[in-house]
């Protein structure tokens, strides 16, 4: 036969002890989160300078190819014509 408990469940979210002065937590929380809010603002608006920084250079790295390339081949269409 299984055995019957008569406790009553505890949660386990959270440690024994740790629901006390858990307004207190909550207002650091808060006031870290505020904070953390604002560095994190400041973070993605550098991260995003810097993305559209790269997307220039990359635009920039791309066009430079193309137009190596092009002389490249206007290269060696000019020697395929000297060779006739």
């Amino acid at each position: 036969m299984a055995e019957r408990t008569t406790a009553k469940a505890k949660r386990l979210d959270a440690p024994k002890g740790a629901r006390k002065g858990l307004s207190k937590q909550a207002g650091v929380a808060a006031a870290v989160a505020a904070g953390a809010d604002g560095a994190l603002a400041d973070e993605n608006a550098r991260l995003k300078a810097d993305l559209a920084a790269a997307q220039e250079r990359i635009a920039d790295l791309e066009l430079k190819q193309t137009e190596i390339t092009n002389r490249i081949a206007w290269v060696i269409d000019s020697l395929h014509n000297l060779a006739d």
